[in-house]
């Protein structure tokens, strides 16, 4: 039998946003055969198994990611620019994908081997992005044009202030009484004032 690449991609379609809604273990290949428009055996044929579906969805949402981060490097563009390109992009990922904080951190505390399994994937790129970003943080902190940090740190503060609103968003929506309109409002809000807060702090 081959393989239908439509049919796959509408499988991945449609498990994606079951597995953001739902976590994986309340995701069911009975329901994303049914949201697909297909058979369970059709799951199967082209997955295997719920596991290794589950970890092409991730891997799919880590190689846009991780490709917009190598096409930002590629650039012929200054240190500060790049970085506002990569803290708008972490950001823009998590915007369009508002789940996936609760999904990440509900499968690294009940089944972190799977986020092992898909970190294994991806992790050569990973390591280039980062040893890339490391060599030109520490050459603009050798220019003194900005003050001495590691890139761990850097990434860190970026990813906790990205990540801040979303995994809020259930709590700043009851207490402001916000509508998803006004919520992503705020958002793009908040993406400018992660860029300058990081910025500023990096200042000599």
């Amino acid at each position: 039998m081959k393989k239908d690449k439509s049919m796959e991609k509408e499988i991945l379609i449609h498990a994606e946003k079951l597995f953001l809604k739902k976590g994986f273990a309340l995701t069911s290949t009975t329901e994303i055969s049914r949201e697909s428009g297909c058979n369970q055996a059709l799951v199967h044929y082209y997955f295997r198994t719920k596991e290794k579906l589950f970890e092409a969805v991730f891997q799919n949402k880590l190689i846009v990611f991780i490709s917009s981060f190598l096409q930002i490097d590629q650039s012929n563009i200054s240190f500060e620019e790049k970085l506002v390109g990569k803290i708008e992009t972490h950001f823009d990922v998590l915007y369009q994908n508002q789940q996936l904080p609760f999904l990440i951190i509900n499968e690294l505390i009940t089944n972190p081997e799977r986020i092992a399994a898909i970190k294994i994937q991806v992790e050569s790129n990973v390591q280039l992005i980062y040893s890339s970003f490391s060599r030109e943080l520490e050459a603009e902190i050798e220019k003194g044009n900005i003050r001495p940090i590691s890139a761990l740190d850097l990434f860190l503060s970026i990813l906790s202030l990205n990540i801040n609103i979303f995994l809020l968003k259930p709590l700043l929506k009851d207490i402001l009484s916000l509508d998803d309109e006004q919520f992503n409002r705020m958002a793009e809000e908040r993406k400018k004032e992660n860029v300058r807060t990081i910025i500023m702090s990096l200042k000599p």
